[in-house]
């Protein structure tokens, strides 16, 4: 396990609710799961000032949700980097996980395996790894994906949706997270004509 010493200040509630979502902060390492005695570089959820009490919700580096209340003692707290505080162990990141959504037109079996091998060649047969596996069938339909307001009415007026992708394939959705507070809209991809008369 890789860490690094960094001298950190643990933060009261009030100064938490002033930081924003891109304000690097650490905290617990500690999931569910496994119980470290060091913290994680992590990111506010959402910003601070948007927590209405109950406790403030950060993920680490390493896509961990963990709930804290800064102010109980029991707990490790938030913490932010200050020459004024203490010495604190951080987990570093030991690599990448990728989560990949390959689309292999008329795909086969040995065209996945193909391109498995060709990763494992690349970076190291003990390194690239498949932790899990879905071959799905990718209808030969396109779409179009608009974001709008979670709690936007429904209406003809489309000047509050935001066009994030076009000519996607359907299945490529799942694999894609709305922006915070929009959710996804998927339509039938219109191509764009263009009637203007040209000389």
């Amino acid at each position: 396990m890789n860490t690094e010493k960094v001298v950190a200040r643990r933060l009261t509630s009030e100064e938490v609710a002033e930081l924003s979502h891109q304000d690097a902060i650490f905290v617990s390492a500690s999931t569910e799961d496994l119980a470290l005695d060091c913290y994680a570089p992590a990111f506010l959820v959402k910003p601070g000032k948007s927590f209405e009490g109950g406790s403030f919700t950060a993920r680490t580096i390493f896509g961990e949700e963990v709930h804290v209340l800064p102010d109980n003692a029991e707990e490790r707290g938030i913490r932010v980097a200050d020459e004024a505080g203490e010495e604190i162990e951080v987990l570093q990141s030991a690599g990448v996980l990728l989560n990949l959504a390959l689309f292999v037109p008329d795909g086969t079996k040995e065209s996945l395996e193909a391109l498995y091998n060709a990763a494992r060649e690349a970076f190291g047969a003990g390194i690239v790894q498949r932790w899990s596996e879905e071959v799905v069938a990718v209808p030969d339909v396109k779409v179009d994906l608009f974001e709008e307001p979670a709690r936007g009415r429904k209406s003809t007026n489309n000047q509050n949706r935001d066009r994030r992708a076009l000519d996607i394939y359907p299945t490529r959705v799942r694999f894609m997270e709305p922006s915070a507070g929009w959710r996804f809209i998927l339509e039938p991809h219109q191509e764009t004509v263009d009637d203007i008369p040209t000389i």
